[in-house]
């Protein structure tokens, strides 16, 4: 009884704050300015289900909906937005949720629902105050930003046709400061205005700005750095002063950014509690001056390494997992979470995906000892109950699962996860690869969840270049990197590989097909086949004597034997024209005039173990092949071909990887064949071997046409280091050196070439852009290239 006199009560109290509280006057029945954004607490909510209920019982049925206000957006758009309707009744909850509905339309900027009597029922009288419309936007006093590239990149976001949005303008204002200060406009000042017209509701933005000069950094200089040097901040930093190769103009948010890679130098040298303080000078010239003052703090260095709770594996076991925050060595809170992670991984890799590690470290600040201590709770091991892939919609599941190394019932993994990532990586079919686990329906499982984000495999593409082994050249292209033969019509999501390319150039004509099946009836056996025409006319700029057409195709096997090692056999058969040889030419040359069949079969052996196929930063590749010619294969020739490769790839530093490659190789021939036809041996020289020489012209050359002969055997070194000043460009030095040799047996005898020089590696959209300039080290008078040369390509490789 209390709890409805009570109830009663707040109705009438509720009742009569609606009557009151709004200033118009209004009949007793209506009900004005329902907008409110307070929650809902447990007794309002409480309250307001029993006013629903009494308003079930006493509410006459909604007779109309009336909307006014309106003159852009019709009155149907705004019926379908709300859930309040006719001959329903009318409840105060369904009316401000239809208030925050027609808000979140972004379409009007006060909205309001009244109810009046009506016949016999309700009318619902919805007021609407719509956003003006962006008439035009002016940018006002822009000079150094292009203004179609503003909107065209959509620096500002406020555009003709759109409903005008103060917050939007105001973001829009801090994208146009961003741009300017990239630009070194750091005193840049930035406002808009907005003028709407209430007869048409049309507004006109415009955006107010005063580009000022930009600024140039005379000198920074720093203070107060006892214990690094000032070259050793700088080299931290991104701003710099005014110089030969840089303009040094001033950036307020990436100088922000350098004061904390500052502290976090100190941090990681043993000094976290340093702080740095900046401040400015001007000179009557325009040109600032920088002053970074340091107070670097006490070194902290750590004095002791205890671990608790390991019961599973031995203390010294774990302790040889600390790499970086051990006893002698200073302390950093870089170096601590780098251990920490060192300990989790490697208890996820004994599938301990439970475990948990917390750390903590004691400072005595009188002598900046730290004792660091890490507290283990092993738990159980987690098993695999289901691999979950989500993320993928061409991409058929077996394509991804086949190469994830963790499958149900097995121990979790954390090396195995991190191959599967690379391995998933190295497709690249995906955008982004994450994984994550959800608990299974067994104690100690998991469901391992696998999140791709594809990106587009299947491309269309032509142009031309020029490089200086096949001069100008034009091309188009088509590749479907995630084929799928049978998946009609859009043929996509199988992981095959599908490339069709011709190739049109001042001395080549290419045509090649190729398509590869990586597992076959998905038993992990690749199968593929490569069709081919290639033509390269006779020029002897490019180390051609003769023009050579190659009419050739091959059958693919392969199989992987482990997780880095894989084995392929490939049967090859080409018919091949030589022709257009000089009547001076030596008697090498002219034996080979006419057409030829080549039938072989080649066995290659290879071992990777790069962490990346496409941008390698550690790992080897060791490559052996043989390859048989002729004999029980048939043909006109008959000789063996052996060739073995190894690179190794490692880094020292960011962004920056040194590159080794070894090759060599030998030829030999049997049965009816006395030579080793030209159009097979090896050549050396030019921009894929030794740098800084013509094409194919070191090793054994006609001393009449002084057209490159090639030979039995070669040797080439080489060794680049490579820094990436951008995502896709780098700056490459390298050395190079090797020669060939005209017989087997004359292999490693001597005579070596070596070269050094520069080279930028350039990203492109249809390809990668390759430019050396390479120095000869050890030219003889008279001999090519020894003034040095440049070499420059522009394709994809296959």
């Amino acid at each position: 009884m209390n709890k409805i006199v009570f109830s009663f009560c707040v109705i009438f109290l509720l009742n009569v704050a609606t009557f009151v509280y709004p200033q118009e006057e209004i009949s007793p029945n209506k009900v004005s300015n329902l907008e409110f954004e307070f929650p809902v607490q447990e007794e309002q909510q409480e309250t307001e289900e029993l006013i629903e209920t009494q308003e079930i019982r006493t509410q006459k049925l909604i007779k109309k909906v009336e909307i006014t206000g309106n003159k852009a957006i019709s009155a149907s758009t705004i019926l379908s937005k709300i859930k309040t309707r006719v001959n329903q009744p009318y409840f105060s909850r369904v009316a401000r949720d239809d208030i925050k509905r027609l808000y979140e339309t972004g379409f009007f900027s006060d909205v309001s629902i009244d109810i009046d009597k009506y016949e016999d029922g309700l009318k619902v009288i919805i007021a609407v105050v719509e956003k003006p419309v962006v008439e035009e936007v002016v940018l006002e006093g822009m000079r150094v930003l292009r203004k179609d590239l503003v909107r065209r990149k959509e620096v500002i976001k406020t555009k003709e046709g759109l409903y005008l949005d103060y917050n939007q303008l105001r973001e829009d204002v801090e994208n146009l400061m961003r741009e300017y200060q990239k630009r070194g406009y750091s005193e840049a000042e930035i406002d808009y205005e907005a003028d709407v017209d209430k007869i048409t509701n049309k507004a006109k933005v415009i955006f107010k700005i005063s580009e000022n000069v930009r600024i140039r950094i005379k000198r920074v200089y720093i203070e107060g750095n006892y214990n690094l040097s000032r070259g050793r901040i700088i080299k931290a930093m991104k701003t710099r002063q005014a110089r030969l190769f840089h303009a040094g103009f001033f950036k307020e948010g990436e100088f922000q950014d350098d004061l904390e890679r500052i502290k976090i130098l100190y941090s990681t040298e043993g000094f976290p509690d340093a702080t740095v303080e900046s401040r400015f000078e001007y000179d009557n010239r325009g040109f600032m001056y920088i002053y970074i003052v340091i107070n670097e703090g006490k070194k902290y260095t750590v004095e002791s390494v205890n671990i608790y709770g390991n019961k599973d594996f031995t203390k010294e076991e774990l302790m040889s997992k600390l790499e970086e925050a051990i006893p002698g060595k200073v302390f950093s809170d870089l170096a601590l979470q780098q251990d920490l992670y060192n300990l989790r991984n490697f208890y996820l890799s004994k599938g301990y995906l439970f475990a948990q590690i917390k750390e903590s470290a004691s400072v005595d600040l009188q002598t900046g000892n730290v004792d660091i201590s890490y507290n283990i709770a092993e738990n159980e091991i987690a098993y695999v109950e289901r691999v979950d892939i989500r993320g993928n919609t061409k991409t058929k599941d077996k394509v991804i699962r086949r190469e994830i190394r963790l499958k149900p019932g097995d121990r979790f993994d954390g090396e195995k996860l991190k191959r599967s990532k690379d391995r998933l990586d190295n497709l690249g079919y995906f955008e982004e690869v994450v994984f994550d686990s959800e608990p299974g329906s067994r104690p100690n499982s998991e469901n391992l969840i696998v999140e791709v984000k594809e990106t587009q495999t299947g491309s269309f593409s032509f142009g031309g270049g020029y490089s200086t082994v096949d001069e100008f050249i034009g091309f188009v292209e088509i590749e479907q990197k995630n084929f799928d033969i049978s998946n009609f019509p859009y043929f996509t999501g199988g992981g095959q590989n599908l490339v069709f390319r011709s190739e049109l150039g001042s001395v080549v004509e290419n045509l090649m097909l190729s398509f590869t099946e990586p597992w076959l009836f998905d038993y992990p056996i690749s199968f593929g086949f490569d069709a081919y025409k290639k033509t390269h006319d006779k020029e002897s700029d490019v180390g051609y004597g003769y023009s050579e057409d190659r009419l050739g195709g091959a059958l693919r096997l392969g199989k992987e034997f482990s997780e880095y090692l894989r084995g392929n056999i490939i049967y090859r058969i080409e018919e091949i024209d030589i022709s257009d040889v000089e009547q001076t030419a030596t008697s090498d040359l002219k034996k080979e005039v006419g057409t030829n069949t080549l039938s072989s079969m080649e066995l290659i052996l290879t071992r990777d173990t790069r962490d990346n196929i496409f941008n390698p930063t550690k790992g080897i590749v060791l490559s052996g092949s043989l390859e048989c010619t002729g004999g029980p294969f048939g043909g006109d020739k008959d000789f063996l071909r052996l060739f073995g490769s190894f690179s190794k790839y490692f880094s020292f530093w960011e962004r920056s990887v040194i590159e080794i490659d070894l090759r060599t190789g030998a030829l030999l021939t049997f049965g009816n064949t006395d030579d080793i036809p030209i159009y097979e041996r090896f050549y050396a020289g030019g921009s894929d071997t030794i740098r800084g020489y013509n094409e194919r012209k070191v090793g054994p050359i006609d001393g009449l046409t002084e057209d490159p002969l090639g030979g039995e055997s070669i040797l080439i070194y080489n060794m680049e280091y490579t820094y990436a000043l951008l995502e896709f460009v780098k700056l490459a030095t390298f050395f190079d050196v090797g020669n060939v040799w005209r017989k087997v047996e004359n292999f490693g005898t001597g005579n070596f070439k070596s070269s050094i020089g520069l080279g930028l590696r350039i990203n492109t959209p249809i390809g990668p852009i390759k430019l050396d300039y390479g120095f000869p080290l050890n030219t003889e008078p008279g001999e090519e290239g020894k003034e040095g040369k440049f070499h420059f390509s522009m394709s994809r490789t296959f």
